[in-house]
């Protein structure tokens, strides 16, 4: 498939999802939502594994040895912990999705326009801000398959069911976001894959994989991590292991 193909399979999803909560509203009952969610949640611990596998990627041994990816990926997720932890990633996306519905909301004239603008935001926010967004979109861009996206799409499709029968339409307008930022981190990452080597991109992978854990034990109700706060991890990566290639240490190769 081409690159970008995993958002246009979110957007579809979340127009379908919109569509089916508008006519036929939330009679979903929780305990299936409960089993497509568990079920989501144990595919996203093996896309994970199969991501967190780069680690013994041959380009990765080869740049830096063959004990070293194990620690660069050690060391991007406990440095960029502290960094998304320090400068509270999680908490402020939180913030700045509340305090985006509140301006929204509180602008809109009419009782059916609020209603309208706050499914758009509301929507918005739960699809758009969360690791899954930026894993999936980057690992697309960088031509790694569109697997996450296309678990994220599932989830964002019954999300979207729930949402409208709620909102309304205003829910599938933010189809419009999905495809708009989730497009844009996708030409990022096509971006990044034209700069970083071989050896950074299957760093960046291994990361994300482990990353992704936490956002299916998050699913599976087991642990709430928060993931939000390891997303550095993703820039210290590859950085490391460009730094550990240039210092030409013990086990790598020039």
């Amino acid at each position: 498939m081409f690159r970008g193909f995993g958002t246009l399979l979110n957007v579809v999803t979340v127009l379908v999802g919109s569509g089916i909560g508008v006519l036929v509203g939330h009679r979903l009952p929780a305990r299936t939502r409960d089993v497509v969610t568990d079920a989501l949640g144990l595919m996203t611990l093996l896309i994970a594994a199969f991501s967190a596998f780069a680690v013994r990627d041959r380009e990765l041994v080869q740049a830096v040895g063959s004990s070293a990816p194990m620690l660069i990926v050690l060391a991007a997720l406990v440095l960029g912990g502290v960094a998304g932890s320090l400068l509270r990633f999680e908490t402020r996306l939180e913030d700045l999705g509340h305090a985006l519905q509140r301006r929204l909301a509180a602008s809109a004239a009419s009782a059916e326009r609020r209603r309208f603008v706050e499914g758009f935001v509301t929507a918005s926010l739960v699809f758009c801000v969360g690791p899954l967004t930026v894993l999936g979109s980057l690992s697309d861009g960088l031509g790694n398959g569109f697997e996450q996206l296309a678990l994220k799409a599932v989830l964002d499709g019954f999300a979207a069911i729930a949402f409208a029968a709620s909102f309304g339409w205003g829910v599938a307008a933010c189809a419009l976001s999905v495809l708009v930022i989730q497009g844009s981190l996708t030409g990022l990452g096509a971006l990044a894959g034209e700069f970083l080597s071989l050896a950074q991109v299957s760093a960046l992978t291994a990361t994300g994989g482990l990353v992704l854990v936490g956002v299916g034990l998050r699913l599976l109700r087991i642990k709430q991590l928060p993931v939000g706060d390891l997303l550095p991890a993703l820039i210290f990566a590859p950085a490391l292991t460009g730094l550990v290639t240039a210092l030409g240490l013990p086990g790598t190769t020039p």
